[in-house]
């Protein structure tokens, strides 16, 4: 099943575009946006949350998404809990 295109960073620009998908086989919202620097990464990867190792694991990433994409997050998840009934 291909990704359900959500929506694009309405001020993105011709080399960035913060965006996000819904892959509903999975049931997983999809994110692309900048990379953080390496500040930002370390002081994700340093930050103790209960029930949770340190760090980031190789597989997976921080990315960082506009907060004026919100409305297409609540729009992402909309999608993925009208296809679960």
């Amino acid at each position: 099943m291909p990704l359900l295109f959500i929506g694009i960073d309405p001020n993105t620009g011709s080399e960035e575009s913060a965006t996000i998908w819904v892959d509903l086989a999975n049931r997983e919202m999809i994110f692309q946006g900048r990379k953080p620097g390496p500040e930002l990464t370390a002081e994700c990867a340093a930050t103790e949350v209960p029930g949770h190792a340190k760090g980031i694991p190789d597989h997976e990433a921080v990315v960082r998404i506009p907060a004026r994409m919100v409305h297409m997050i609540r729009e992402a998840c909309d999608a993925i809990e009208r296809d679960a009934v």
